[in-house]
């Protein structure tokens, strides 16, 4: 294929990982390059956080199950490989703990387990590109929500409670956020520039190597919604998508911080508007978006809650249909990944099913199908920490 697009339009399932159990699986996480958003080739493994509270090992090739880590007692709603090993993965709970893991231990307690205020709920985390700070993002406590920083080289013994926890953070940031935290990124290559973005609609962009957190704001955006997931993204990885939680769009040039220039690449309160779609289909939320780095294109992944998935490219004039993906999944899709090793499009849904796209693939069923009965896709579209949008019927019924 001499082209992303091309790849994109032969895409047809060539892994199925069918439950035993019917838990959802909320997060997907690949193996990074260091000081690069894209996946490196030095280990086989996936990683998946599912709604039973647990962390799942696969081969990223054929999606066996090749471990499982427990240890959370709350919703566990994200998780990342470090950088610098690939033997050690980071999840993040709202029972108040970020955890490391070390693949090499299959079956043990977290390596480490990382705490703060015994009110903090998190609800969004993530890891520097050099492994070194931690990020949490927390629920709203009282009229506050807290930015928590940790240092990730600090090791301890994961069960060890009598650990003091001035011994892992290393601060707070209050101010700059009033409502939930529902997303953190730090930036792919520089391990001091971070992006978070909150409930109350802001987007805040910080270089922690200023110090306290008022001069370490660099800027703030206004997405005028909620804040749902972040993606660095251009050739010099400047730029900053934001997906709100009722499918607003977007992108921000913040390479223009310094110039008088707006900021705002493309905005849109309801992205939906923006892609034309065959006859028949319909775009019911966005999943995320990625930068592939090496193909160079910015892509948003959307879907219906009956399963079908959208594959879009996003550029300054708008969105674009590049194929559709039938057949898959049979309720909302969480999370994807892209895996430019093996030219793999790896999909995890609320049906519970794992699945491996490839171009030109025939499918291969791995395990066995589990009874699950899906519910209403008004249910399936609501996530955990989408307490805002009670908040918003509210506003409009008051």
């Amino acid at each position: 294929m001499d082209s992303l697009e091309d790849t994109f339009r032969t895409l047809s399932i060539a892994r199925r990982l069918q439950p035993d159990d019917p838990s959802y699986i909320l997060d997907l996480a690949l193996p990074r390059r260091p000081g690069s958003s894209t996946s490196t080739p030095g280990s086989d493994l996936l990683a998946a956080c599912c709604s039973t509270h647990t962390v799942r090992l696969h081969s990223r090739e054929t999606l066996r199950m090749c471990g499982e880590y427990q240890g959370h007692t709350g919703a566990v709603f994200g998780v990342r490989f470090s950088s610098s090993s690939c033997d050690l993965i980071y999840t993040g709970s709202a029972d108040g703990t970020l955890r490391c893991w070390d693949i090499r231990r299959p079956g043990s307690a977290a390596a480490q387990v990382f705490r703060s205020d015994p009110e903090h709920a998190y609800c969004s985390f993530d890891v520097s590109c050099n492994d070194r700070l931690l990020c949490a993002g927390t629920e709203q406590v009282g009229e506050d929500s807290f930015l928590v920083f940790w240092d990730a080289r600090m090791v301890g013994d994961g069960g060890n409670k009598t650990e003091t926890k001035q011994d892992r953070l290393l601060g707070v940031f209050s101010e700059s956020h009033s409502d939930d935290i529902t997303t953190v990124c730090f930036h792919p290559s520089r391990a001091d520039r971070l992006a978070s973005g909150a409930t109350d609609g802001l987007v805040n962009v910080f270089d922690l190597s200023l110090g306290e957190e008022d001069d370490a704001l660099v800027t703030t955006c206004n997405c005028e919604s909620s804040a749902g997931s972040l993606c660095w993204s251009g050739t010099d990885l400047d730029r900053l998508l934001c997906l709100s939680h009722d499918e607003g769009l977007h992108l921000w040039d913040l390479s223009r911080l310094d110039s008088d220039d707006p900021l705002t690449l493309l905005g849109s309160l309801d992205a939906r508007t923006l892609v034309s779609l065959p006859e028949g289909a319909s775009l019911d939320y966005f999943v995320g978006g990625t930068w592939l780095e090496d193909e160079g294109h910015l892509i948003i992944v959307g879907g219906s809650h009956e399963g079908e998935l959208h594959l879009l490219e996003c550029c300054g004039s708008g969105l674009k249909l590049m194929t559709s993906l039938k057949g898959g999944h049979s309720a909302t899709v969480r999370c994807f990944q892209w895996d430019p090793v093996s030219g793999a499009l790896l999909t995890g849904a609320e049906d519970g099913e794992l699945l491996q796209w490839k171009a030109g693939a025939e499918e291969i069923s791995v395990g066995k199908k589990g009874s699950f009965k899906s519910i209403s896709s008004m249910q399936l579209k609501t996530k955990a920490h989408r307490k805002h949008v009670t908040k918003r019927d509210q506003t409009l019924t008051a």
